[in-house]
């Protein structure tokens, strides 16, 4: 990304047909979320974004130009760009390269996942995650994009995560467009306050039974004549506390740890969304 070319573009924010937004952000990050709606099918929404040469904007990248871009989807795949050589009258270089990002999870129509800093951040000790979901939707597809940035960075976080925030939305338009944007999905509301419980019933106590009128009520039973001999009182038995049972006070037992997720769908559960098949 060339020095001059990114400043600009992160000083003026063009708008583009996409919800993005801010969702968190703290001093040491923040996550910006991009979403929308193409009518094009997963595959062949997948088929664009694997490359990135035919969408990703020139602006943003360290040639100048985005035909030098790949993008390896496979596990430990590169999102790589190369610096072309220069052999022109007066300047000779030889060929160089960028890693923008590397692919640590690629489900063909579903999700990719890159880690990596990109832009302004790679001079920073910073770890970004982008996780791109593509899911089936009643008009074609949708994207939700999710860039999670953490760590220690000169930059004023509101500053820098806002200009971020602009040139994900730029890239998801960049792809979006070609594909036919049909909807831009409202950011989410923030979840209404869980309702209080609805206080339990009293309990009524049942009336006392009258006898019927000209019942003989029983007579109690007969005390026993003061200086008799009375039993002996029998001691409860008392109830074997069972094997292993802790003690009052013990300690209770760790609870076992959650299981890892499984499937690819448990795998993205932290964007609410499950990837399509």
């Amino acid at each position: 990304m060339k020095f001059p070319v990114m400043a600009a573009a992160f000083a003026v924010l063009a708008a583009a047909p996409a919800a993005a937004e801010v969702t968190r952000s703290s001093e040491i990050g923040f996550v910006s979320r991009n979403e929308v709606v193409v009518s094009a099918t997963p595959k062949e929404v997948w088929l664009a974004l694997i490359s990135p040469a035919g969408w990703w904007d020139k602006a943003h990248t360290w040639s100048g130009d985005a035909q030098n871009l790949a993008l390896t989807p496979q596990a430990g795949g590169c999102f790589c760009e190369t610096i072309p050589e220069v052999d022109e009258p007066g300047r000779f270089t030889l060929q160089g390269s960028v890693e923008h990002m590397r692919v640590v999870q690629a489900y063909p129509e579903a999700a990719l996942r890159m880690i990596g800093s990109l832009g302004p951040l790679q001079s920073e000790p910073v770890t970004g995650v982008l996780t791109i979901v593509l899911s089936k939707h009643e008009k074609g597809t949708r994207i939700v994009w999710e860039y999670n940035v953490g760590g220690a960075m000169r930059y004023e976080v509101a500053v820098i995560a806002k200009a971020v925030d602009g040139v994900m939305a730029t890239q998801l338009a960049a792809l979006a467009k070609p594909l036919g944007v049909v909807a831009v999905p409202a950011p989410s509301p923030a979840p209404a306050p869980a309702a209080a419980p609805a206080p339990e019933a009293a309990t009524v106590a049942p009336a006392a039974v009258k006898p019927a009128a000209g019942a003989v009520a029983p007579k109690p039973a007969a005390a026993p004549a003061v200086g008799a001999s009375q039993p002996a009182a029998v001691p409860a038995a008392s109830s074997p506390k069972p094997a292993g049972a802790p003690g009052a006070g013990a300690p209770k037992p760790a609870p076992k740890p959650t299981p890892k997720p499984t499937s690819v769908e448990d795998a993205f559960s932290d964007l609410d969304d499950k990837p399509g098949r």
